[in-house]
């Protein structure tokens, strides 16, 4: 089957096409595997909300949850196990990906519990055990952008295992996001672990940003504040490249310390990249943000939706980091607080994976109770 002439254009201007969706029920049908085929995708990647709805909605984990049930696993293990082996599953189709790209594609993501954000020590231990349990090359474990997430990002790094740093909002903790990476490596060098296997990617969300600072904009009224609608989340993300731009240079000597010594760059992945204002481009996310070493994971409907009438001009991303900042400047002139719209997005989005966590747990445990009710 021919690839999508859209997506592989996409992919040929230097943006690995990854999907935001994983289930047993992809898996089994063959339909991520006719997506790797037909749809440029190289990646895929999870978290707490795609689980919950995998789980609650689909029959193809009925088996397996009966066969647990019938060893006397609890929730917590039935979840890990059923997550966990998607994952590797996933893993597994990928790995030819993986192989062809020397380990910057073919990757699968996998979150730490949502409910450790805010603690060092227990997200370090829950990604170390995860990356042994599924025990693949290509995994990326997810770990928030937190205060608390920083150091565990730096710990997890020196250990060999590389990471999906998830929920940035904001340039600044992305530069912070940065540093611990960098730090990381650092130490791995130190520990004599080879750097070219350790890889890492930024996931930077984009359209919630607009969500947010959009409803500040109507509340202010103005025309001016009106007139900056829907256009926040891709001068965000332009700074965060600038920002990706400088820390990989050339010109940066830790960098260049560390790449000699063959390590990889961080990617930027542009997340949250489905249009959540109908009045929008379908398409805006992806096309507006064209820029070498980028991944942009997509659910299938925006993936579909560039396939059939997305654009690529090229990169249109590098040099637009002045551009970027009037739009920016004029949204702090119009009166929002930035730093506020930053913090709320970050409790939000923590909330968000840790109540679709709770739902998850809730919904596994009412389907062990009617596992053990039939046997």
């Amino acid at each position: 089957m021919a690839q999508n002439e859209r997506l592989a254009a996409l992919s040929a201007a230097g943006v690995s096409v990854w999907l935001d969706d994983l289930s047993r029920e992809r898996l089994n049908s063959g339909n991520l595997a006719e997506l790797i085929e037909t749809r440029s995708v190289v990646g895929v990647t999870t978290n707490p909300t795609i689980f919950q709805g995998a789980l609650a909605n689909g029959h193809a984990y009925e088996t397996q949850l009966r066969e647990l049930v019938s060893r006397g696993a609890g929730v917590d293990d039935v979840v890990r196990e059923l997550t966990t082996d998607d994952v590797r599953s996933a893993c597994d189709l990928m790995l030819p990906v993986y192989e062809a790209t020397d380990g910057s594609d073919g990757r699968v993501s996998i979150e730490v519990d949502p409910r450790l954000a805010h603690d060092t020590d227990q997200t370090v231990a829950q990604a170390r055990e995860l990356w042994k349990i599924v025990d693949r090359p290509n995994l990326l474990i997810k770990i928030p952008a937190t205060m608390a997430g920083l150091p565990a990002i730096t710990s997890v790094i020196a250990d060999g295992i590389s990471v999906n740093v998830t929920l940035i909002f904001s340039v600044e903790r992305y530069e912070a996001v940065i540093d611990a990476y960098l730090a990381g490596l650092r130490q791995a060098q130190q520990l004599g672990r080879d750097l070219s296997r350790i890889h890492s990617v930024a996931s930077f969300f984009v359209s919630r940003v607009d969500t947010e600072i959009d409803a500040r904009l109507e509340q202010s009224g103005t025309t001016a504040a009106l007139e900056l609608r829907g256009k926040a989340g891709v001068a965000n993300a332009r700074l965060a490249y600038a920002a990706f731009e400088g820390a990989f240079s050339d010109a940066s000597e830790r960098w260049s310390e560390l790449r000699s010594a063959g390590a990889n760059v961080q990617r930027p992945l542009w997340a949250s990249t489905g249009v959540k204002n109908p009045d929008y481009p379908d398409t805006l996310y992806v096309t507006e943000l064209v820029a070498p070493h980028t991944v942009n994971t997509m659910p299938e409907k925006t993936m579909q939706a560039f396939a059939d009438h997305g654009e690529v001009r090229g990169d249109i991303v590098s040099g637009t980091a002045v551009e970027a900042q009037e739009v920016f400047t004029a949204v702090a002139d119009a009166g929002i607080d930035l730093g506020d719209v930053f913090r709320k997005l970050e409790e939000e989005g923590v909330e968000k994976f840790a109540t679709s966590w709770g739902e998850l747990l809730t919904a596994t445990a009412e389907q062990i109770d009617s596992a053990r009710q039939m046997s």
